[in-house]
């Protein structure tokens, strides 16, 4: 057993949470110990959410276990009914409960509510959250979709768009995105589902023409399904860029038999042009790590190469589900893809490798930010300000344009940040001068000089204190790639310890193979 700060992914049970809290109409009851209840707080407080998840805990204690916890989930059922009348019941059990084996839904079918009850079986030591969420979405598809459903008879062919959940990566934005898009298109929408859908709409997805999978990791099994029962093909580009937006509305328009005009093809987004522009042409060659659920970390590996012109020399994924989809990504960008759930393991990797700029979940984040390296967040897990309150999506062109302001700014407030530092000796900028732009006198503190406690780790990386602290006058843009030559240098030297001297001698060795 490995004890860990941080998971990307929480147990399936949750997983099973997002559904049910993105849907109407839904509860979830939950044979779960007391102290589960923790989950509540990733709905109200990351994701600000304004009222709490439709979950009903049996929150047995200790002291229950000598006693009939079936019981007591029976109890906790019946009274869930009662108090919230909901369409459709979803029963499982959590991780510790699970131990128990109390058969949550034989418990609640004997009970013969007058309503759907959904069992869930959720196997908390070998799956996973996502895998949750995917196991749950296709259980409700599967109970309450209706195979008799006749297909829709309108004038403009109808698709559902599935895959959505809570506290998914702006999920929210990405449906009005891609619902404004599609409209444009010709397309109409039966179903969005999960998130929005009460147990009514999914009993009509037979009514679509076909369905589209925004989050594979969600909704690949239940599109399956689907396909297989109502003969609805399945649009499987996920529209995130540029190029990908145009892929998808190809895809769509090639599935739905029409024509699409060509304007609507090349879209409006600023991306193409911003990424050519002058001022963004130092941005070419950058290189960059990324690490993500599979379905973000592969299309952000697309438009780090294909659009931006960063070079693409990590990428990763925590959803072993789909590792095979990111290693023949990998391929194509010439790296080996790295599948892990262990921060550790991601740390080491981009502390190895020191990137221009990382592209991950909020771990990466905290990792970027202690090795002093610019990061933009890309994929859930997330936090609290990575749902705003702003319109923000990642899909569709408008999606492009957040992006490439969510990628290029920590690049260029870095290269700020660093101008800074290069005037801070200045008369005009030194640590005790007033701000410029004020007319009088401000009490400022004085800078504390650097010391050699303050210096990362110089000792165990092999580089003297003083030149560490010269690495650090090197502009960031640049500095990776000073620290990656002078090491090499030192390795074919058989240096052990950096010194400036060391430095100075890699910069002329490699200055003279130019």
């Amino acid at each position: 057993m490995q004890l860990t700060l941080w998971t990307y992914e929480a147990p399936p049970h949750v997983g099973a949470m997002r559904i049910a809290t993105a849907m109407e109409g839904v509860h979830y009851v939950l044979h779960a110990p007391q102290g589960d209840t923790y989950a509540d707080l990733l709905f109200t407080m990351i994701e600000r959410r304004p009222k709490r998840p439709p979950v009903t805990y049996t929150t047995f204690q200790a002291r229950d276990l000598g006693g009939d916890t079936a019981e007591l989930f029976k109890t906790a059922v019946a009274e869930a009914y009662e108090r919230f009348q909901p369409q459709a019941i979803l029963v499982g059990a959590s991780c510790t409960a699970e131990l128990i084996q109390d058969d949550p839904g034989g418990l609640a079918q004997a009970l013969n509510l007058p309503v759907p009850v959904i069992p869930l079986e959720l196997p908390a030591y070998q799956k996973k959250e996502n895998w949750g969420a995917a196991e749950t979405f296709y259980r409700l598809v599967r109970a309450l979709a209706d195979p008799a459903c006749p297909r829709h008879t309108g004038s403009r062919p109808r698709c559902n768009l599935l895959g959505p959940t809570a506290l998914g990566f702006r999920h929210r934005d990405d449906i009005t995105e891609i619902t404004g898009l599609l409209d444009r298109i010709g397309i109409d929408i039966g179903v969005v589902a999960p998130m929005g859908a009460c147990p009514a709409d999914l009993a009509r997805l037979g009514e679509a023409d076909f369905n589209i999978v925004l989050y594979p990791e969600i909704a690949n099994t239940a599109a399956q399904w689907l396909q297989k029962t109502f003969r609805q093909p399945t649009v499987k580009t996920v529209p995130i860029g540029v190029g990908a937006t145009r892929d998808f509305i190809a895809e769509v328009a090639d599935v739905a038999g029409i024509e699409v005009p060509a304007e609507l093809v090349a879209g409006s987004s600023r991306l193409p042009w911003y990424s050519h522009s002058v001022d963004s042409t130092y941005l070419t060659g950058k290189r960059v790590f990324i690490f993500g659920d599979a379905s973000h970390a592969i299309a952000a590996a697309r438009i780090a190469h294909a659009e931006l012109g960063f070079k693409v020399v990590g990428l990763g994924t925590y959803s072993r589900e789909m590792a095979r989809e990111v290693r023949e990504a990998a391929t194509h960008y010439g790296i080996e893809a790295l599948i892990t759930d262990d921060y550790l393991e991601v740390e080491s990797r981009v502390s190895e490798l020191q990137p221009d700029l990382v592209l991950g979940t909020q771990m990466e984040r905290h990792i970027a930010k202690r090795l002093g390296i610019p990061c933009a967040v890309i994929s859930a897990p997330v936090h609290v300000q990575d749902f705003p309150a702003r319109y923000s999506p990642q899909m569709g062109f408008e999606g492009a344009n957040v992006i490439f302001d969510a990628w290029v700014h920590p690049l260029m407030m870095g290269l700020e940040e660093h101008l800074l530092a290069m005037f801070r000796d200045d008369f005009e900028f030194h640590g005790e001068a007033a701000p410029s732009h004020l007319g009088h006198p401000v009490s400022v503190s004085p800078v504390v000089p650097e010391t050699v406690a303050e210096v990362a780790d110089s000792d165990d990386t092999g580089w003297a204190p003083d030149a560490e602290r010269e690495l650090r006058k090197i502009p960031f843009f640049v500095r990776g790639k000073a620290r990656r030559n002078t090491e090499r240098f030192a390795r074919e030297q058989g240096i052990a310890r950096i010194t400036i001297e060391t430095l100075y001698h890699a910069k002329a060795h490699f200055s003279s193979q130019h």
